[in-house]
């Protein structure tokens, strides 16, 4: 299994469009055998410390496999809706992981 840890920080404003790139997008992780397992947007109260800014979402996804990570990220329908992302996305951090 590969698990990846994205934290996204996103254009002041700009929280509908990303909304619409995740309804978009999140459906597709299914298609290459993966899983969200958690989809959090913390608040400030959340953090106990922190050395950096507070993303708006924090999302954990489980793939069989780096090939079907790999997949997932060259999907031709989700390609048709990163402008939304970009429009919509100010950065993010992606960590991959194993379980150990």
């Amino acid at each position: 299994m590969v698990y990846i840890t994205q934290l996204i920080y996103i254009k002041e404003g700009q929280e509908k469009i990303f909304e619409q790139f995740e309804d978009a997008a999140i459906p597709i992780i299914s298609k290459y055998n993966g899983r969200l397992l958690l989809r959090i947007r913390p608040e400030d109260d959340s953090f106990i410390e922190n050395g950096i800014d507070r993303p708006y979402e924090i999302h954990l996804v489980e793939f069989n496999d780096e090939q079907d990570f790999s997949n997932f990220m060259l999907d031709e329908e989700r390609k048709r809706f990163l402008h939304l992302k970009e429009q919509s996305i100010k950065s993010a951090f992606i960590i991959q992981g194993r379980k150990i």
